[in-house]
């Protein structure tokens, strides 16, 4: 049964590496035995290259899992962990990333988590003896608030989704300090690595990610609504907005305008939907799981269809695939022409930008207001200013 495993896990990292990660990180992927971390489920699944959702509210809808090992991979490696360092992780999970942390830093080093659910907690503990890490100290409280009795860290990782930047992360840092975190950008997520510059902080690399959000008092102003149960029609903003009714819209004329450009789902995925989110307050995802509202769009999964587009009142104008393989924006509603013209500009302006992607990306957070003007993502504790290095 062990050379099963062993084979399944050794495959895994195999997979994971071409993506590109240090030795480090493959070395302690290959150590940590992720099947003792969710130990109802068969091996098969658990070395699979998957994040699994491992804990759902009341509704069902899912509030916490084990990360995709890849993308573990990739933010460990965005976090530079090295040994004998003090590391503070928000958001304890399976404690399986804890464990690979305490691995990255090996026995002088320090590795603290904290969860702000106490059953998460209490498994993650158990989770971490079995496998033989209990000197990972688990710790039951809002993650907002760090845990001053072991700082300064070297490294503060979030492994859940944050809307800003808590001060207490980064009162908690020591000088020469590095923060990770899956950082809400008006609704989409990258995963940022940030030092200190003079006054402020300043991203070291971003990649796209995507992480269940954080809950509490911290959680950001996303909303998600339901607008048809039968076919799981969902509508994602980046802050609450009142919306009309979006069904009649999509039931009626169409207008149909072709924007000249054309994408991969990848560019669409990292790119444009990145400057939409940022340029675009009116800004949303559209997904169904049954087929009834969408047109096949340029984001679709198997048995998921999903578009991004602008939202307005009684009215909505969604990407789509032309005939010719561009992109058209395909408007409905009472102000379809309008939100049509809207966003084709928005397409045509990212392609003129030189189809900026996430590569190049560079964001600078300061607490309170920024010194400077430029394009701004003010947030409750700092202020975010974006830029692209296009060279």
């Amino acid at each position: 049964m062990a050379a099963g495993w062993r084979a399944l896990r050794e495959d895994m990292v195999t997979e994971v590496c071409e993506r590109g990660i240090s030795d480090a990180v493959a070395e302690a992927l290959l150590t940590v035995p992720r099947h003792v971390f969710l130990p109802e489920l068969p091996v098969e699944v658990v070395y699979q290259d998957d994040a699994i959702v491992t804990k759902r509210d009341a509704h069902g809808r899912p509030i916490s899992s084990s990360s995709q090992p890849a993308m573990m991979a990739i933010m460990l490696d965005q976090l530079g962990v090295e040994p004998g360092q003090r590391v503070l992780e928000i958001g304890a999970g399976t404690g399986y990333n804890a464990a690979v942390l305490a691995h990255l830093v090996g026995p002088r080093g320090r590795v603290v988590s904290v969860d702000i659910d106490a059953d998460l907690v209490r498994r993650a503990r158990e989770h971490l003896a079995r496998a033989g890490y209990p000197e990972v100290e688990v710790v039951y409280g809002d993650g907002v608030e760090g845990f001053a009795p072991e700082a300064p860290y070297d490294r503060v990782i979030a492994t859940v989704g944050v809307w800003d930047l808590a001060p207490a992360w980064l009162d908690q840092l020591g000088p020469g300090g590095r923060l990770v975190a899956p950082l809400d950008l008006r609704g989409v997520q990258r995963s940022v690595a940030f030092e200190r510059a003079g006054g402020h902080w300043t991203s070291r690399s971003a990649v796209p990610c995507g992480f269940m959000r954080m809950r509490g008092p911290f959680a950001g102003p996303e909303t998600i609504l339901v607008l048809d149960w039968d076919t799981d029609l969902t509508i994602s903003l980046p802050e609450a907005e009142e919306i009309g009714d979006i069904l009649t819209a999509l039931d009626g004329p169409v207008t149909e305008l072709p924007t000249g450009v054309g994408a991969g789902r990848g560019q669409l995925l990292d790119g444009l939907n990145l400057w939409l989110a940022v340029h675009e307050p009116r800004w949303c995802t559209m997904s169904e799981t049954r087929p009834g509202w969408l047109a096949a769009g340029p984001l679709d999964l198997e048995g998921f269809k999903t578009s991004i587009g602008i939202v307005e009142g009684d009215s909505l104008c969604l990407l789509e695939w032309g005939s010719d393989g561009t992109l058209v924006a395909r408007g409905y509603g009472p102000e379809r022409n309008r939100l049509a013209d809207d966003l084709s500009a928005h397409v045509q302006a990212w392609y003129g930008a030189g189809q900026p992607m996430t590569t190049g990306l560079r964001i600078d957070a300061h607490l309170g207001a920024p010194p400077r003007d430029g394009l701004v993502i003010r947030k409750r504790h700092t202020s975010l200013v974006l830029s692209w290095n296009l060279g």
